[in-house]
């Protein structure tokens, strides 16, 4: 059981926070804004372990994973102590600069320090400070409580033990790590979301399919390989020779369309809106949180499937 701080209480800070603490950490969470605390990350938190309360570990009930979490009224406070701090911040270069300095400043000499940036390298504001070597970054997917990839990426400062603590801390939390092997912007997982996502601005922008239509793509067409099995193994299985197979006899169209694909696609805010209406007009904006619940129930859901397991109605 270690002490474990979660700075930063939003969506992917909260999740952290129930991920730990059901993994039996003491959790502190601090955020510069305190109101933010007791008005929604304390309500999330409480509403996330309500949701998982069917898949609590042999012994716990919400009642004994809640009260391992409690709050800090500041950083030095917040700190004291720590084994592992886990950052997320907003994601503004300059404040997780300021933010590190800090706790470089008051945290123990060798308590771990890991970052849920979800595009800035770690090198850019790991570096600077008091024993770099234990620092790195572990990034989540939104929400964490209920996906468990999270990527490993070092700096070229962090060391060797610093990364297998990192793999075997967040393994031991239920997560499944996967290793970032040298820096890149936005890593592995937004690397292929935004790429995706810029095709699809594209296609919509050129009048090519609605916003829904790319979204019915997915969850009625890729998502349903994909929740299973990732594209290239996807790719193995759709010919008999498997990958090799597959690209033998795609290789021409694979790479013409790849040409093809408008990445850099210029769009602009007239887009952006015509996007957020149509998504508006299927989820009202103030009924966000319930449908990142029912979201979230869904995710579940999938990943009992993806177990084995027969999933409950979502």
């Amino acid at each position: 059981m270690a002490r474990v701080v979660c700075i930063g209480v939003g969506t992917v800070g909260c999740g952290w926070a129930t991920v730990f603490a059901r993994a039996g950490h003491e959790v502190v969470l601090y955020d510069a804004d305190p109101a933010m605390i007791a008005s929604r990350a304390l309500p999330r938190i409480d509403a996330t372990l309500e949701q998982l309360a069917h898949e609590m570990p042999t012994g716990e009930t919400t009642e004994t994973i809640r009260a391992r979490i409690q709050v800090a009224d500041t950083l030095a406070e917040a700190v004291a102590g720590a084994e592992v701090i886990q950052e997320s911040v907003r994601e503004d270069l300059d404040i997780k600069r300021a933010l590190f300095a800090e706790i470089g400043a008051s945290a123990p000499a060798d308590c771990r320090l890991f970052s849920s940036t979800s595009a800035l390298p770690g090198s850019q504001f790991l570096s600077d400070i008091p024993n770099p070597g234990r620092a790195m970054v572990g990034h989540p997917v939104n929400p964490p409580s209920h996906i468990p990839l999270v990527e490993l990426c070092a700096t070229p400062l962090t060391t060797p033990e610093t990364v297998e603590y990192a793999h075997a801390f967040y393994d031991k939390a239920g997560m499944e790590p996967i290793t970032v092997e040298k820096e890149i912007d936005g890593f592995i997982l937004n690397r292929l979301q935004y790429t995706l996502v810029a095709e699809a601005m594209h296609l919509v922008g050129e009048g090519y399919c609605s916003a829904a239509d790319i979204d019915r793509v997915m969850t009625s067409g890729l998502a349903l390989r994909w929740a299973s099995i990732g594209p290239f193994m996807t790719a193995h299985l759709n010919a008999h020779e498997g990958f090799v197979g597959f690209v033998a006899q795609l290789e021409g169209m694979m790479k013409k369309m790849g040409a093809d694909a408008r990445t850099d696609y210029d769009w602009g805010p007239d887009l952006v809106s015509r996007i957020h209406d149509e998504m508006a007009r299927i989820r009202p904006v103030e009924d966000i949180a319930a449908a990142q619940a029912w979201r979230d129930r869904r995710i579940l859901a999938t990943r009992r499937l993806q177990a084995g397991e027969t999933p409950t109605d979502a």
